[in-house]
């Protein structure tokens, strides 16, 4: 790697602090770039700080007035281009979805000025690249590098658009953060399993996993389903209710330490029909709790080894899916087995690991910088 002479200069920027896997991979790097004697400065869209983060942060949702009409929209962009501009970044890191095409030409081209790296962090890459191979390749050839999280994102790019620059890198999870706050109190006073994460679109499909619920002997023996997340909770409850569990299913809505339930939870469920490579596999078995998913595309095969720290059920097979809650819970030796293999099937995914792969990628050498 090359020594350098002056501090890097980093700008990340996505659409807030407080959503989604890309916004918590966002904040965990600020905080190993400024560990690591780097520059951070981290850029949000929207207004939302909920994640812990490191370095300066620009909020330009404090710019957004409430019609967002094309002057606003216009406002922000200027002060963006302004911004990059004066304090001379040496990379910016893009992790926002990329759907309006003609505004992402012209940050491209007009306002990404330095080195730029963009991230992909879905298997539906429709909400990262045109459809179009000819503007995909004018919005992506000529960044630094093209990030996905799983190597089967990476071949799917390279193979519908023949991209050159692509690269995986996983997701990293902060280990020492997640151990600190899994040790806060909850007042829950039943046994339970979990399911974490947002509910305002149908990709996580909390309604077959209640379904799945219901047809497991989990009920019968007093095991709960806690879920974590936003979302309309009223179609979940009839789901509940239908299936003859509401007493059983609870909704605890949003929670900016969702590892303090985690820790205490039997299992983790993941019953997602598609993902990019979710952060809350990782985050469960850094609290040691066992993982049961659906083996969807994509990310779970990259994280859960079979019968070593959970179980991968066969892709939106719901009565497989209520046989692993079974098993999980009935096999003692198997329970234990993933219990004990958790924390230490995920050390290669440490934020430490990880943050090394972007300095490398970077070819930044922090050893001048601290």
């Amino acid at each position: 790697m090359i020594s350098l002479q002056k501090k890097q200069k980093i700008a990340l920027i996505g659409f807030s602090l407080t959503r989604g896997g890309g916004d918590k991979v966002m904040a965990n790097l600020s905080i190993f770039f400024e560990n690591n004697g780097i520059e951070v400065h981290t850029i949000i869209i929207l207004d939302g700080v909920t994640y812990p983060y490191s370095g300066k942060l620009v909020n330009l949702g404090l710019l957004k007035d409430e019609s967002n009409g094309f002057a606003n929209k216009y406002k922000r962009l200027l002060f963006l281009r302004k911004y990059l501009k004066e304090n001379d970044f040496d990379f910016i890191i893009d992790f926002r979805p990329r759907t309006k095409t003609l505004q992402e030409l012209i940050i491209s081209r007009l306002i990404y000025k330095t080195k730029t790296i963009l991230t992909v962090h879905s298997f539906l890459i429709d909400y990262y690249m045109p459809k179009s191979k000819w503007l995909t390749k004018l919005i992506y050839n000529q960044n630094y590098a093209t990030i996905t999280i799983v190597d089967s994102v990476k071949n799917l790019i390279e193979n519908l658009y023949q991209l050159k620059n692509v690269t995986t890198i996983h997701n990293p999870i902060n280990l020492k953060e997640i151990v600190e706050k899994c040790k806060e109190e909850i007042t829950i006073d039943f046994q339970y399993i979990i399911a974490v994460g947002q509910f305002e679109s149908p990709v996580k499909q909390y309604d077959k996993l209640i379904l799945s619920y219901s047809k497991s002997i989990l009920p019968s023996k007093q095991i709960h389903l806690v879920i974590l997340g936003r979302g309309d909770q009223e179609p979940l409850r009839n789901v509940a209710s239908d299936n003859h569990v509401l007493e059983y299913v609870h909704f605890l809505g949003f929670d900016a330490n969702p590892y303090k339930y985690i820790k205490k939870a039997l299992f983790l469920v993941l019953s997602s029909l598609n993902e990019g490579m979710p952060n809350v596999i990782l985050e469960s078995l850094a609290c040691q709790t066992p993982v049961i998913a659906f083996d969807c595309p994509s990310g779970p095969r990259e994280m859960i080894i079979d019968e070593q720290n959970g179980l991968l059920v066969e892709n939106q097979n719901l009565e497989k899916l209520s046989e692993a809650m079974n098993r999980l819970f009935l096999d003692q030796e198997l329970y234990t087995n993933c219990k004990k293999n958790a924390l230490a099937s995920i050390q290669q995914f440490s934020l430490d690991t990880i943050g090394k792969q972007w300095l490398n990628l970077m070819k930044i050498n922090t050893d001048s910088q601290n």
